[in-house]
């Protein structure tokens, strides 16, 4: 048998499909596991409320009734899990409680915490609404399924309003918090590896070579009655060593906090390490001001990583560094003219500097296209030095 291969492209048919796409399937999928999950959440809920409460003029019914709310907890992250793969539902998660050491502590801010009690509110209103979903989607795929979709799209809409507004954070001031407690985890991590620092050039700079000197000094003293020629020059080796040894203490001094910084402000500071790299640095300090002690600090600190990483990685001719003020912002600004492909990732300290930075409400900006300019900006939150200051 033939086929006719002339058959007009407008007379040939679509190829077959299914009626609803994968989103409104997700959808569908979603209500009618409502009736089950809002099942198990409201027996959950009503149990662990009334137990804890019918118990609580015993010892244990509060401590059972904090455990139930951690058990909420759990349950709202695996719904926020089912809406955010079903429905696309993007909703941040809440902080964690904070470690209380000790029962009653603990006991106080488990009973206390909103995010499980609304989770549990939840879990109760959900019940009546999983019966109406689950029926009308059911019946809906036998007698209605032309309009399935609209209606599946309506009642996911209730149910994306239900998730937004009972299991997402409290609010601005819950992400905060959050925010804030891994700030904590950084700024306690950069203070424990500048002490580390500290300690590792005490002992195999300036311990070690105080050492050798003491050892030269012994050997003088033994020698000055037997050779005093050679003694002299022993003493003179270590008079070279002190001079050495106070060299490395004042560098190690200027990286706790350099004298100039402290005495002269930010100006002065940063024209002094832009004098020590290794390409032209043009510094422009435009303050009217001197900020906060905290917040000069991270600034003089910032600069100097970054005029590091000029002289070390840049390969450049020449270099800026501007800093001014912007309402409550202090903006710093250091361009070069080198290579570029600087980032964030690559092993050249950028990555903690916009730790730093982003634990004290900072802000930092790489842009490093191959071949170059490199320029980063960052931003601190303007604090005023104290009058007595």
């Amino acid at each position: 048998m033939s086929v006719d291969t002339d058959t007009p492209d407008s007379d040939r048919l679509p190829p077959a499909r299914l009626a609803y796409g994968r989103h409104v399937w997700k959808e569908i999928s979603f209500l009618l596991a409502n009736l089950p999950i809002a099942l198990v959440g409201f027996v959950y809920a009503v149990v662990s409320v009334a137990v804890g409460v019918g118990l609580s003029v015993t010892v244990i019914g509060l401590p059972l009734l904090a455990l139930g709310l951690a058990g909420a907890r759990g349950m709202g992250r695996a719904e926020r899990a089912r809406a955010r793969a079903l429905l696309g539902v993007r909703v941040e998660e809440p902080s964690q409680l904070p470690r209380r050491h000790g029962f009653f502590p603990w006991l106080w801010t488990a009973l206390k915490d909103p995010v499980a009690w609304r989770t549990l509110l939840y879990m109760f209103i959900r019940l009546p609404w999983g019966i109406v979903t689950f029926a009308v989607t059911l019946v809906s795929l036998i007698v209605l399924w032309p309009v399935l979709p609209f209606l599946a799209r309506g009642l996911s809409n209730a149910d994306r309003a239900m998730v937004r507004g009972l299991l997402s954070p409290s609010d601005e001031l819950e992400r905060r918090i959050a925010e804030l407690e891994e700030d904590r985890g950084v700024v306690v991590d950069t203070a424990a590896a500048d002490l580390r620092r500290i300690e590792r050039d005490l002992h195999d700079g300036a311990q070690a070579r105080l050492v050798a000197l003491a050892m030269g000094l012994g050997l003088a003293k033994e020698k000055l009655l037997e050779d005093p020629e050679a003694g002299a020059a022993m003493v003179d080796e270590a008079h070279g060593e002190v001079k050495l040894a106070l060299q490395e203490l004042r560098d190690l001094a200027r990286g706790i906090h350099p004298a100039v910084l402290t005495d002269r402000g930010l100006n002065a500071a940063l024209s002094s390490i832009a004098a020590r790299c290794t390409v032209p640095v043009k510094v422009t300090v435009d303050l009217a001001e001197r900020p906060a002690e905290a917040i000069e600090g991270i600034a003089y600190f910032t600069v100097s990583e970054l005029l590091q990483n000029v002289s070390k990685h840049a390969r450049a001719r020449s270099a800026s560094v501007e800093v001014w003020r912007r309402d409550d912002r202090l903006l710093l600004q250091v361009r070069d003219d080198g290579r570029g492909g600087a980032r964030l990732d690559g092993g050249t300290g950028m990555a903690g500097l916009a730790e730093r930075l982003g634990a004290v409400d900072g802000l930092f900006v790489l842009d490093s296209p191959e071949g170059g300019p490199t320029t980063v900006t960052a931003e601190l939150p303007w604090r005023a030095r104290p009058a007595s200051a």
